[in-house]
């Protein structure tokens, strides 16, 4: 497959590399939102917890890397580059780049599953800015379809589960409860978006995918204004509920390993499940899947949404 591109932009949320970069970081994340400033102070100490970095573009750049070296297998050795919304190397650094590498249709790959105005519609508003900031009118960037539901998507997602399950003996696997997560979102936000329509496709075609019945779709990672509705349920509210059984947790709504799914699963819920009585599994995300990559190069070679900055 050809790309109808000439460079690849994989979008990223971004995240801070050392302890002095937390607090500047979170900032960019809160400008313009109702954030309140005690919620901040918490994730700045699951940062802190985590030592003092998060793995997020590190993880991406690995994706990116993966997908360049797809594509030259694949007889298309185009330029894959990565830029974040939120630190550095930030979207409106890299575009410059990107032109100067002689590249002039641009495939936009926002690293969210799910669409929604605070995930798919601020990456878009990222890239834009930076296209007016460049002033480069002859670059046309092109966004794929939802893929969501995309069979290599799902087939990702439910070897991660499967590596899980594959752990566990038989009466294990009989007996254990699927929870899929997804950040939390305000619920005005769902119903002008779709967002958690989209999740439970995605999970209900997973579940499928492994052959799995027992399953629950969880929220998490809640970071807004507490008086406004959000979806739920958390996850803290559903782990109680499975007391003496096998929850296998898949965070399908995160790309990658990063500090929300590595605090917020992996030592709260994972806390909560212990006080529980829960035996709790983790999945991977699906990360730089093999799969997941294949799908990556396949929308860049397919007809997506084209978007032109003029």
């Amino acid at each position: 497959m050809k790309p109808r591109c000439d460079a690849v932009l994989m979008v990223g949320f971004g995240g801070p590399t050392r302890p002095d970069e937390i607090r500047p970081f979170l900032q960019n994340v809160a400008r313009g939102r109702p954030i309140p400033p005690a919620r901040l102070d918490e994730v700045a100490h699951h940062y802190e917890a985590m030592g003092g970095r998060s793995p997020y573009n590190e993880l991406t750049f690995r994706q990116a890397q993966a997908l360049r070296e797809l594509l030259a297998r694949q007889g298309s050795p185009i330029p894959v580059y990565a830029g974040m919304r939120n630190w550095a190397p930030y979207v409106k650094d890299v575009m410059p780049e990107v032109a100067r590498g002689g590249a002039r249709r641009i495939f936009c790959f926002p690293l969210a599953p799910h669409r929604s105005e605070a995930s798919w519609q601020r990456y878009q508003q990222t890239v834009s800015e930076a296209l007016a900031e460049l002033g480069d009118h002859a670059l046309t960037v092109f966004y794929p379809q939802p893929w969501h539901t995309h069979p290599l998507f799902v087939g990702a997602a439910a070897a991660r589960i499967n590596s899980v399950l594959e752990s566990l003996d038989g009466a294990q696997r009989a007996s254990a409860h699927l929870i899929f997560t997804a950040h939390s979102i305000p619920a005005a936000m769902d119903q002008t978006s779709g967002y958690s329509a989209q999740i439970a496709e995605t999970c209900g075609a997973v579940a499928r995918e492994v052959g799995f019945d027992r399953w629950t779709i969880a929220y998490q990672s809640r970071s807004g204004n507490p008086r406004e509705v959000w979806l739920e349920p958390d996850i803290a509210q559903v782990l109680p509920n499975l007391r003496g059984q096998i929850a296998i947790v898949m965070p399908i709504g995160f790309i990658c390993d990063h500090v929300e799914v590595l605090y917020d699963l992996d030592i709260e819920a994972a806390s909560i499940a212990r006080i529980s009585n829960v035996m709790m599994r983790r999945a991977p995300t699906v990360g730089d899947h093999p799969l997941f990559i294949a799908m990556i190069a396949e929308l860049a070679s397919c007809d997506s949404i084209k978007y032109r900055e003029d």
